[in-house]
């Protein structure tokens, strides 16, 4: 997006920088051939983007905001690019602080069968008595549901924990770009709305955009500023929030350890090799 912004404030066509930044990109190949046959930028860029990927879809949503609102396109776009590096930043972070809980989380899962290999290593047959006697195979059923459940409730601490892939600030980015071009402002926030409509993106922060909409009559103070101020402290927050919920998984992966895992090693390890260790005791007597 920051490429094309140069090439665009440079005075090259929105056609021809397409095709000159397509041959490091598929995506942006595909992109630039449906633009040189005539499709427009934003149509193109949403027939070659999955519904999972809220970048694409937000750069097809800022280039029909700047397009309508007659704003200058290439400053938008290496504004908005700046935007979204903040956000993979936030985003990066936050899967670096969650790949030592998540490591944990697999490793723990190998205990029980950790526990039964010690077993045979000491010389006692586990096995033996975790699928022939009635008290092994009562083990070995409520030890691997344990695990299972353990697995689950991991899995989903996680899941909760990553980030969403969401935009945040998304549209008062947005609007800081249409009220750019100098129109009205509640045309602007239509713009937005009928652009993030299109693109099947969410709009947050519609509160925040009218308080700074608001502000900026009463001062009589440009918007786009305030905007974009205000959608910097949305990814901020958005930030924070994500190393908070990272710093909490290392503690809250601690229940599905402390109720699940160690009971299914005690079931499936210990439980054992002491039955074992008596039946051996009691046959030698």
């Amino acid at each position: 997006m920051h490429r094309l912004g140069v090439l665009l404030s440079a005075g090259v066509p929105p056609a021809s920088a397409w095709g000159y930044l397509s041959a490091r990109d598929g995506r942006v190949a595909a992109i630039a051939a449906r633009v040189a046959g005539g499709a427009p930028p934003t149509a193109a860029i949403l027939a070659e983007t999955a519904e999972r990927e809220p970048g694409w879809r937000g750069l097809a949503a800022a280039w029909q905001v700047a397009t309508e609102a007659g704003a200058p396109l290439a400053p938008s776009l290496r504004e908005f690019a700046a935007a979204l590096r903040d956000i993979a930043e936030s985003d990066r972070a936050a899967r670096v602080a969650l790949a030592g809980p998540a490591s944990t989380a697999r490793m723990v899962v190998f205990l029980p069968l950790i526990g039964v290999l010690f077993g045979l290593v000491l010389g006692f047959d586990t096995l033996r008595t975790l699928f022939t006697t009635p008290f092994g195979i009562a083990c070995l059923i409520v030890g691997v549901l344990l695990m299972l459940l353990s697995r689950w409730w991991s899995r989903r601490l996680v899941a909760r924990a990553r980030p969403s892939g969401a935009l945040p600030g998304l549209r008062l980015d947005l609007v800081a770009i249409a009220v750019s071009g100098g129109g009205a402002l509640d045309r602007a926030v239509a713009a937005v709305d009928l652009a993030l409509e299109r693109c099947g993106l969410a709009g947050d922060g519609a509160p925040a955009v009218e308080e700074v909409l608001a502000l900026s009559r009463r001062a009589g103070v440009p918007a786009a500023e305030l905007l974009r101020a205000e959608a910097g402290e949305a990814r901020r927050e958005a930030r924070a929030a994500a190393q908070h919920d990272s710093a909490r998984l290392a503690t809250t992966l601690m229940l599905p350890l402390g109720l699940c895992v160690l009971p299914a090693f005690m079931l499936l390890g210990v439980a054992p090799l002491l039955l074992s260790v008596v039946s051996s005791t009691l046959g030698a007597l």
